[in-house]
């Protein structure tokens, strides 16, 4: 059974989970993002409510002793408010499909250059190749999509490049330092939420009080629990099984992802040169996957 779950097809799994993850992620936080909900609300809940449910094993295991302080505060600033605050933001002034394209478009080349300058990973490329693909595939989706604009939607669209270099700093690190489950629920949740929450609580400004219940419903389920738990779990477990590149070419995949899945869920129509654009996200994708585990 240990075999299994830390065998390479554990992590392609892994990895098809996180892009369903962040697919959901990416709506649900463009409609959050646009409630009267504030930026710095989601960012609670997304801290606070992880904290609540992982703090227990974080005593039980005694978290803090496996793991460096260095680590520790790397991971809580890497996985922190200045990251989440950022992506958040850019939901303001881009829509949620600018999030799949800038952010997780954009990571695979970051992870390419960091496992490289962390890793000594050597830069290929037939990688380089591969992320550049899934880039120009990524953004003639965003393009031939009637509603882009990036004249309107440049800040967030910046917002959420950064936002994808901090996450390939987590991914990279993921395999440089084989981060535990354990780690996760410590540094990228309750360290965070004893960091954020007073400030929230008692400096910055919040919509609870107007909001609808059942959009704090959503909001604190989604955020608290799905991605900054169970997302951020699978990712590690990806990035050392899989390899680093691999984990973010399929996060890069998710425009694409997102594309198809309205057209077998929602009976969305794509142009032909939308399908073409999303087989060559999956070209770029196996171009980076393709031997990667045993070159690293």
């Amino acid at each position: 059974m240990t075999k299994l779950v830390a065998s390479v097809s554990s992590g392609y799994v892994a990895c098809l989970m996180v892009m369903l993850i962040w697919v959901l992620w990416l709506l649900v936080s463009r409609v959050g993002a646009t409630s009267s909900l504030t930026v710095y609300d989601l960012a609670a809940m997304r801290y606070g409510i992880s904290a609540v449910v992982s703090l227990p094993f974080v005593f039980y295991f005694k978290a803090w002793n496996s793991l460096p302080a260095k680590r520790a505060l790397i991971l809580s600033i890497v996985l922190g408010p200045v990251y989440i605050l950022t992506v958040f933001s850019g939901f303001n002034y881009a829509p949620a499909a600018h999030g799949g394209i800038f952010m997780n478009g954009f990571m695979p080349i970051f992870t390419i250059f960091l496992a490289w300058f962390l890793l000594s990973n050597a830069i290929q490329l037939r990688k380089v190749l591969g992320g550049a693909i899934i880039i120009l595939s990524a953004g003639f989706l965003a393009f031939s999509s009637s509603s882009f604009n990036l004249t309107q939607s440049w800040l967030g669209d910046i917002c959420f490049i950064l936002g994808g270099l901090f996450f390939a700093i987590f991914v990279t690190l993921s395999r440089l330092w084989q981060i535990k489950t354990i780690d996760i629920l410590f540094c990228g949740s309750v360290l965070n939420a004893v960091i954020f929450l007073p400030l929230w609580y008692l400096l910055l400004p919040t919509g609870l009080e107007t909001a609808k219940v059942s959009m704090i419903v959503l909001q604190g389920f989604y955020q608290g629990l799905i991605p900054n738990l169970i997302g951020l779990v699978l990712i590690a477990h990806a990035s050392r099984t899989v390899g680093a590149d691999v984990t973010a070419a399929f996060m890069a995949a998710v425009p694409g992802f997102s594309a198809i899945l309205g057209v077998l869920l929602l009976s969305e129509q794509m142009a032909l040169g939308d399908w073409i654009a999303t087989l060559g996200i999956t070209c770029g994708l196996f171009l980076i996957a393709l031997g990667s585990k045993n070159q690293e």
